[in-house]
């Protein structure tokens, strides 16, 4: 019975984990979410701002993202037309992960250069 209470508990941990990283999953999408919160709006900004990113990827991942609700799209009809992009709300409950991302990257990097 013991086995299964573990079998249920990892499980109960796995389903959100892996709802989580489907969303924020791949090369691309915290760079993006990084960038734009940086202070990066504009498409050709974003691009700049992440080496080795190509526009065709850029636009899918901007487009994913927004059907997550974790950026927006903000078309102003000038001339020539504006597109800018900001983080939702909802893209601040990000924050504390790519933060804790941040440091076990750096703790991780200065233990393998100390293990060399």
């Amino acid at each position: 019975m013991a086995q299964k209470k573990m079998h249920s508990d990892c499980l109960a941990t796995l389903k959100p984990v892996r709802d989580t990283l489907d969303v924020i999953n791949g090369k691309w999408k915290l760079p993006i979410i990084i960038s734009i919160g940086a202070g990066n709006d504009r498409f050709t900004d974003i691009q700049e701002s992440i080496p080795g990113i190509t526009p065709k990827v850029l636009a899918k991942e901007l487009k994913d993202l927004e059907q997550h609700q974790l950026i927006s799209r903000t078309v102003t009809d000038d001339y020539p037309v504006k597109i800018s992009y900001t983080l939702d709300a909802y893209a601040d409950t990000l924050m504390p992960i790519i933060y804790a991302l941040k440091e076990w990257g750096l703790h991780h990097q200065k233990k393998i250069s100390q293990s060399r």
